[in-house]
Order: structure tokens, then sequence, then C-alpha cells
């Protein structure tokens, strides 16, 4: 079951609307993907529920379960630090469903480094970078300083995203009827197969 229910890496720059993709895909499979609650030390914006949005840990519970070896992949942005842990990613794998990982490129780095982890990966882009600033400003959830932090590390992201080999799959953002499409073709097949396996243990049991 869990070689069949591989996860599924979402990466791309905040603002490029990887949420959107993923509510969609989820929609368009119903019950076979799963979202794994990533731990956070920031705080919770309006309407954030603790163990819905994110586990919300104290920077010091978060470092001491990093140092447990209880993360397979952290990152730290604007202060805060974040982590998937591998309980999070089993629980969803043992439910028999795709867990879905909406994480940072240093986080897709270490996920390629882990022994036991072998997800799919896509990259979402937006059609530009100007695109992307302005998106993010249409959000009004942050300053000034910080959307500028975050469109350096998009432009990174970007970068990393180019390199052939680092993604199974890219998706240019410019239409999101186009780039859901895209996605939920690249995982029909493999929610498919987990569907055949599924109902298969089901039959012996």
């Amino acid at each position: 079951m869990a070689q069949a229910a591989r996860p599924l890496v979402i990466c791309g720059p905040s603002g490029v609307g990887k949420s959107t993709l993923i509510e969609r895909m989820k929609a368009a499979f119903p019950n076979a993907f799963g979202f794994s609650v990533s731990h956070t030390t920031r705080g919770p914006r309006p309407g954030e529920q603790d163990g819905v949005a994110y586990h919300f840990v104290t920077k010091e519970s978060f470092l001491a379960a990093k140092a447990n070896n209880e993360f397979i992949e952290t990152a730290e942005f604007s202060g805060n630090m974040y982590g998937t842990s591998c309980k999070a990613v089993e629980d969803v794998q043992k439910a028999g469903q795709i867990c879905i990982l909406d994480i940072e490129m240093l986080g897709v780095k270490q996920l390629k480094a882990h022994p036991d982890i072998h997800p799919h990966y896509v990259f979402i882009r937006p059609p530009s970078i100007e695109e992307l600033e302005r998106r993010l400003r249409a959000r009004q959830t942050e300053q000034e300083e910080a959307i500028q932090k975050r469109l350096a590390r998009s432009k990174m992201e970007l970068d990393y995203g180019s390199e052939p080999g680092n993604f199974d799959l890219v998706i240019v953002n410019d239409n999101v009827d186009k780039a859901s499409k895209e996605l939920n073709d690249f995982m029909a097949p493999k929610v498919e197969e987990l569907n055949k396996i599924k109902n298969l243990v089901q039959s012996k049991t």
C-alpha cells in the first residue's frame, strides 16, 4: 500500500496558486488524497486552526523533535520554522491515501536525500515573476519587506524548478483550468493504481 501511495510533492513560489490546484485535484479524485499537517513555530493567522492548517508549536519543541529525527524535511523562513513529520506522512498512507506535501525548495532537496521517501515531484510556475508579484500584493497579508523576501526566494525557486531532472512535471499556471487538467492527468494513473490495490486488499479481508 505504501508503495502505491507514494506521496505527491507540490512545490512552487508562494502565490503561484498551489492551494487552488490541490483543492481541484482533491475534488476530482474523492478520498484519494490526504494532506500531511506540517509543524510550524509561527503564530496562527486569522481563521487557522491548530492541527488543521498547521501544528503550531514552540521553537523549543520543534528543535527537540528535529533533534530526535522526527521530521523528513524542515525549513526556516522569515524567522519561523516549518517541518513535515514522518508520522504525518505515514498516517495518510496507512489510510490508503496519497499524501500531498506542499513544501519549499529546500524541503524538496531534503526529501531527495531521504532514503525511505520516494514521492512524485511537481513544480508549479507562474507565467512571469511580475504576475507572481501582483498575486502576492493582491493577498494583502504581508508588509513590503516580507513581500520582497518572498520575491527574492521565488527567483531562486524558479531557477531550481527549471533545472532538468529536479521534477517529474513542471506546470505553468497561466490558466487555472489548463494547469488543473495537467496536474489531474498526471495523477490519474497513480490514483487508479492505488484504487486497484485497495480493492485487492479489501477483497482479501
